[in-house]
């Protein structure tokens, strides 16, 4: 079956498919966007469930490997520290994200420059800058302008209350003198185009049901299908076709809803499937241009994958900090240790972001992404009453370095549900990433102790979190050298001129922030450069 073609196919319909579909909505071309996923309704969503709490753990658990739905890709990370998370569907990761909002900061895009490490960005922070604000606008983000660690842009919404936790934080990096400020967030704090402002019911990874957060299933979807963008969901790709004459993209195989492998012809091919989907779909597209996958004439395709290794400490204070009231990751945000400081034994830095406390049963059961219940009996007892309700804690979000070692390949035997090979993972922390995670860990429990905390609780070990890999970067990296990067500097494959990458893939370094906004951003970013471009853009 061969379907009529599309001037722009798009493979994704989660936080950067939407935003390229938005930005290019102006040209009029007809555009198609396919999702693997569902298109879920809020009153479908667990947080409308009086046992929430217990779709972590089943059909909503952001491990695909623990959902195991039809829409889901196994990920074999046996090989890895970190196993990566997601969400299939219409608003991908956005509909279990937990809406915390940083932007990268400048010297992010300039590590080589400034500190010899990895290699600079083909843009910079002043360039995606209008993009950001304008990503922000769209999506509805509350914050504080003015914060000092950035060059001065103010969110369009006031900020979401820090809460008691959070203010009990702030004295205490009042007291030693360190940076902190409100986080950014997408989530509202007012009303706004119809969608409600937070709730404070602390479920934001089970589906927003007041559509306070600002997943693209409530921001840009809404638009786009108004709009006339078409989305077909239940519709999983296999691979990208080529031209072996031109050269050239010529559409995708997909199987649909109806259990058939279809053809979909387009003219622009944009693949938006995250840092470890991107680069699953481009190695199982092998023809005989490209036997090693598509657009991998360099190699580089899954080749430096970055996460967020993650750790954490909390503090035990006198009065209840009422953590589980708001938002759960949002609350308020530290960089005082995000650059690079050579008297230290590591490079670049980290964050020390301070959200709020998982609701009664996550917690009991080992928090969120950690897996390590505590005990039962009269030690359980004892924790929830004299522990869990005077909780506040701090996680350590670090910056990862990109090396070739950590990658995605395909798996040899473990596969979908449609018989295409499952990513493999391999992984490993570096060491500047171990000397970066403990000197963390001291600050933060410096910091808990200068707050006023009575003991602080720490794991003690160099393990990070086992479910930490919510953000995949760096698999199809930018740049302005073919030989050292998959795509240009406005996401144009180097090796086939009708392919755009718009995800988390295209990151060339980390950062040690969250890295949502920003991938909207560069999509917003890439969907201009296309338009600007569009009399020559096959040239």
């Amino acid at each position: 079956m061969t379907n009529e073609p599309v001037d722009v196919l798009i493979i994704g319909a989660g936080a950067s498919g939407a935003a390229i579909a938005w930005s290019l909505l102006e040209t009029r071309m007809r555009i198609l966007c396919l999702e693997q996923g569902e298109h879920l309704q809020d009153r479908d969503f667990p947080s409308r469930r009086e046992d929430y709490e217990l779709s972590r753990y089943g059909e909503f658990s952001c491990d695909p490997n623990v959902r195991k739905l039809k829409q889901d890709y196994p990920v074999n990370s046996q090989n890895s520290c970190i196993t990566p998370v997601n969400w299939n569907g219409v608003g991908g990761s956005t509909i279990n994200f937990l809406g915390h909002w940083p932007r990268m900061k400048p010297s992010d895009f300039r590590t080589r420059s400034l500190d010899g490490v990895a290699e600079d960005w083909p843009v910079d922070y002043a360039t995606l800058e209008p993009f950001y604000d304008l990503n922000d606008e769209n999506t509805g983000v509350s914050g504080l302008g003015g914060n000092p660690g950035y060059p001065d842009y103010s969110p369009p919404l006031p900020p979401i209350p820090i809460g008691k936790l959070g203010q009990t934080l702030a004295k205490g990096f009042n007291e030693l003198g360190w940076h902190w400020w409100p986080s950014d967030v997408a989530i509202l704090s007012q009303d706004r185009d119809g969608r409600q402002k937070c709730v404070n019911a602390g479920t934001c990874d089970l589906g927003c049901a007041a559509g306070a957060k600002g997943g693209t299933n409530f921001t840009y979807w809404p638009v786009l299908e108004n709009a006339g963008v078409e989305l077909r969901t239940r519709s999983r790709v296999r691979e990208i076709l080529i031209d072996q004459e031109t050269g050239f993209a010529t559409g995708v195989l997909y199987h649909g809803a109806d259990g058939q492998l279809h053809e979909q012809k387009a003219e622009l091919v944009v693949v938006a499937c995250n840092g470890v989907g991107t680069p699953r779909l481009l190695l199982n597209s092998k023809s005989q241009l490209f036997p090693d996958g598509l657009a991998n004439r360099s190699g580089l395709v899954g080749k430096n994958l970055m996460f967020h290794p993650l750790t954490g400490v909390a503090g035990v204070f006198d009065e209840p900090m009422l953590g589980h009231e708001g938002p759960m990751a949002c609350s308020i945000l530290s960089q005082e240790f995000y650059e690079t400081d050579r008297s230290r034994d590591f490079v670049r830095g980290y964050g020390l972001h301070s959200g709020r406390s998982t609701t009664p049963m996550t917690y009991a059961l080992g928090g969120y992404g950690i897996d390590n219940p505590i005990p039962w009996g009269a030690e359980h007892r004892e924790i929830m009453d004299t522990v869990y309700p005077y909780l506040a804690g701090l996680t350590v979000v670090s910056e990862d370095l990109p090396e070739e070692i950590n990658c995605v390949t395909l798996d040899p035997e473990l596969t979908d549900s449609d018989g295409i090979p499952a990513p493999k993972i391999n992984y490993r922390l570096g060491e500047n990433t171990r000397r970066m995670l403990r000197h963390g860990e001291e600050k933060a429990t410096e910091l808990l102790l200068a707050a006023g905390a009575k003991r602080v609780l720490a794991k003690g070990d160099d393990k990070v979190w086992w479910r930490a890999g919510w953000h995949q970067m760096g698999t199809c990296r930018m740049g302005d050298d073919p030989e050292k990067s998959v795509v240009n500097g406005w996401g144009r494959s180097h090796d086939v001129k009708n392919l755009f990458i718009v995800d988390g893939s295209i990151f060339v370094t980390s950062g040690a922030v969250n890295p949502t906004s920003t991938i909207q951003a560069l999509a917003l970013y890439i969907g201009d450069r296309i338009k600007t471009n569009i009399a020559n853009l096959f040239d």
